[in-house]
């Protein structure tokens, strides 16, 4: 037995198969599901942020000599 893993939505009852992987499933497959718990869920502003970064142009991370001004 094979392993393919994918994310995708389920849309109208139907789960869509990446193309990369519809012509090596013809006949019978095995179907497990499991569920990601809803992002919407979370109140941690970290996990959010980790999950789904924000992106913003010109971005530039701090140094270290500005991390750690106590001016």
């Amino acid at each position: 037995m094979q392993a393919i893993e994918f994310k995708t939505k389920i849309k109208n009852g139907m789960i869509r198969i990446p193309e990369k992987y519809r012509n090596s499933l013809k006949e019978n497959v095995k179907v497990i599901l499991l569920l990601e718990e809803n992002e919407t869920r979370s109140s941690d502003i970290i996990d959010r942020l980790m999950d789904s970064p924000l992106k913003k142009q010109n971005f530039q991370p701090m140094n270290r000599d500005e991390i750690y001004d106590r001016t």
